[in-house]
C-alpha cells in the first residue's frame, strides 16, 4: 500500500539529511495523507503553534502527494507555493526519484493529468463557490493553512459596492438617475454621520437599509449590474440577517457597503463531498476533533489528529502575574507601562529580539514612545528594520503578518488577550447574530478566535524556549483561564520576576 511505501521512502530520505529540521510524526502525517488519498477520506490536521509556523510538516504532505499515481490539488498562499517548488518539491523529486509533473494554474489541466496542480485559495474557492467548472471533481485536495479558511471564505463571499459601482448603476438606469443620486447623498450623509472609530467601518443602520431597499425597489432587479444583483440577491432578500457594514475614506469623501453572510456552513457544505480533501493547520482548536471550526466550516465526519508539542525543545517560560488591573480599568494603562519597562530593563543586557504585543493602537503608541525614550533606536513601533536586541512594538496584525521574516524573540510581552474587540463593528454584528439565536457567543467565536491568535504569535518564542509575560489578569481571574493556559502548553509557570530570568548565572 502506499502508506508503507511512503514511510519507507520518507523514513530513509529523512535519515540521508544532515541537519534537517526534526520534527517527531514526519512519517505519521505522511501516512495518514497518504490513507486519506488512497481511501478517498478526507481529514484535518492540526501541527501545532511551533511546527505550522516553521513549515516543516510541508515535506510529509509532499512525499505523500508525490509518491501518489494519481493528481493531486495543493492549495496554499503563494508565498507557501513558492517554498514548495524551490525546495520542499525538488529536493523529494530527487531522492525519490520521480518525474510527477507540477504546474502552478488556476484550473485542472485535464482527465489525463497526473501531477501536482498548486492553486492559491483565492482561486480555489472561487472556483468552488461559484461552480465554474474549473476543477474537476474527485481530484484528492490538500489546503495548507487553514487556520484562515474562516477568513479566506468571507473574503470570497463578501459583496462590495464601491464608489464607482454607483456610476455604473446611474448609466444602466438613465431614467432614475436623479433617484439614484439622491439615495447616494443620503447614504453618504447618513453614513459620515456615524462617530469615528479605530476600524474606519460601521455597522449599517436600520436607516441606510431603509434606503437601499427603496433605490432597489424602482429599479428592475433582472437587468442589475452584476454587483448590484449580487448584493440583492445573496444578502437584501435573505430571510437571515447577513453581515453588512460600510467603509469610509475620509480623504476623499466616499464609503463603501459590504455584505457577507452571517453563517458559512451551509455554503462549504457541498465543497467538501466534491472529492477527498485534507485540510492542514497549526493550531486550529484545542480539541482533537476541532468540532467548533468544523461546525463553522460544514465539515462533516473526516478522519482528526492533532500532533502535541515536543514538552523538551517547545516549552516557554510563562509569566501571569496576580496583581494587575483588569485591562477595561483606568488603572490598566499605567500599570501595564510600568511592568512592560520593568521586563525591559531586566532583559536590557539579554541578546535577542523582544517583541511587545498591544492591540489597543492608542497604548501602542505610548509604549513606543515612553520605551523609545529611555531605549532610543532600539524601539520601533511596527517596523521590520530592527537592531539584534531590537524592541517591537506592535499590533496583532502586524507581528502575525511579519513574524516569518524577523527574529524569533526571547521575550515577548502581551498587553491583552487577542480577544476580538466588540468595539469593532464586525466584531459586535457576528456577537449580535450569536445572540438572536441564544447561543454562547463568548465560547463559540470569541475565545476560540483568541486561543488561535495566542498559540500562533507565540510560536516563535518556543524556538529560543523564551519568556512570555502575559500581563492580562483574567487569566487567573476568569474561569476560562484554565483553558488559555491549557492551550499554552508545554510551558513552565513563573510567578514572580527574578533577576536572573534573563541571565542566569552558572552553579558549581
Amino acid at each position: 500500500m502506499i502508506e508503507a511505501e511512503v514511510h519507507l521512502s520518507l523514513h530513509n530520505f529523512l535519515r540521508s539529511q544532515a541537519g534537517f529540521p526534526a520534527w517527531h510524526h514526519h512519517l505519521t502525517m505522511a501516512r495518514l495523507v497518504a490513507r486519506a488519498l488512497r481511501l478517498g477520506r478526507s481529514a484535518l490536521i492540526q501541527v501545532g503553534a511551533v511546527c505550522g509556523y516553521q513549515g516543516r510538516y510541508r515535506t510529509s504532505f509532499v512525499a505523500s502527494a508525490l509518491m501518489w499515481h494519481s493528481g493531486v490539488v495543493i492549495v496554499a498562499p503563494s508565498t507557501v507555493q513558492q517554498r514548495l517548488l524551490k525546495v520542499e518539491i525538488p529536493r523529494l523529486q530527487q531522492w525519490l526519484q520521480v518525474d510527477k509533473p507540477i504546474r502552478i494554474g488556476d484550473a485542472w489541466v485535464g482527465d489525463d493529468y497526473q501531477g501536482i496542480l498548486l492553486t492559491s485559495p483565492e482561486v480555489w474557492l472561487e472556483a468552488q463557490l461559484t461552480q465554474n467548472g474549473a476543477f474537476s471533481t474527485n481530484i484528492p485536495t490538500i489546503i495548507d493553512g487553514v487556520d484562515d479558511l474562516e477568513d479566506w471564505v468571507r473574503a470570497e463571499l463578501t459583496v462590495t459596492l464601491s464608489p464607482s459601482c454607483w456610476d455604473s448603476l446611474a448609466l444602466a438606469y438613465p431614467k432614475h438617475e436623479s433617484i439614484i443620486r439622491t439615495a447616494k447623498v443620503e447614504l453618504t450623509h447618513s453614513i459620515f454621520k456615524h462617530p469615528a472609530n479605530p476600524y474606519e467601518c460601521y455597522a449599517v443602520s436600520s436607516l441606510e437599509i431603509e434606503i437601499l431597499q427603496r433605490l432597489y425597489s424602482v429599479l428592475d432587479i433582472s437587468t442589475l449590474p452584476d454587483t448590484w444583483k449580487k448584493f440583492h440577491s445573496l444578502f437584501l432578500a435573505q430571510s437571515d440577517t447577513p453581515l453588512l457594514w460600510a467603509t469610509i475614506n475620509r480623504t476623499y469623501g466616499t464609503f463603501s457597503l459590504h455584505a457577507c453572510p452571517v453563517e458559512l456552513n451551509t455554503t462549504l457544505a457541498p465543497i467538501w463531498q466534491r472529492q477527498p480533501i485534507v485540510l492542514i493547520g497549526s493550531a486550529i482548536e484545542t480539541e482533537t476533533e476541532a468540532p467548533l471550526f468544523r461546525e463553522r466550516m460544514g465539515l462533516g465526519e473526516v478522519t482528526c489528529l492533532k500532533f502535541s508539542a515536543d514538552n523538551q525543545t517547545e516549552a516557554i517560560q510563562l509569566y501571569v502575574p496576580y496583581n494587575l488591573p483588569l485591562p477595561n480599568t483606568p488603572e490598566y494603562q499605567t500599570a501595564f507601562i510600568h511592568k512592560a519597562r520593568t521586563l525591559v530593563c531586566l532583559s536590557a543586557t539579554a541578546p535577542g529580539l523582544t517583541v511587545i504585543l498591544v492591540g489597543d493602537v492608542p497604548l501602542k503608541a505610548q509604549v513606543g514612545t515612553i520605551l523609545a525614550s529611555e531605549f532610543g533606536s532600539r524601539v520601533q513601533v511596527e517596523k521590520t528594520c530592527l537592531d539584534e536586541n531590537g524592541i517591537l512594538v506592535t499590533g496583532w496584525e502586524f507581528w502575525r503578518e511579519h513574524q516569518n521574516v524577523l527574529p524569533s524573540p526571547t521575550l515577548m510581552i502581551i498587553a491583552t488577550l487577542p480577544l476580538p474587540s466588540l468595539e469593532n463593528p464586525l466584531v459586535s454584528l457576528r456577537v449580535s447574530h450569536y445572540k438572536r439565536l441564544h447561543q454562547d457567543w463568548f465560547r463559540l467565536y470569541l475565545l476560540p478566535t483568541a486561543l488561535n491568535e495566542l498559540q500562533r504569535a507565540i510560536a516563535p518564542v518556543r524556538e529560543n524556549q523564551g519568556v512570555v509575560a502575559l500581563l492580562d489578569s483574567r487569566v487567573v481571574n476568569r474561569s476560562y483561564g484554565a483553558q488559555i493556559l491549557n492551550s499554552l502548553s508545554p510551558l513552565a509557570r513563573i510567578n514572580y520576576l527574578d533577576p536572573n530570568l534573563f541571565n542566569p548565572t552558572d552553579t558549581d
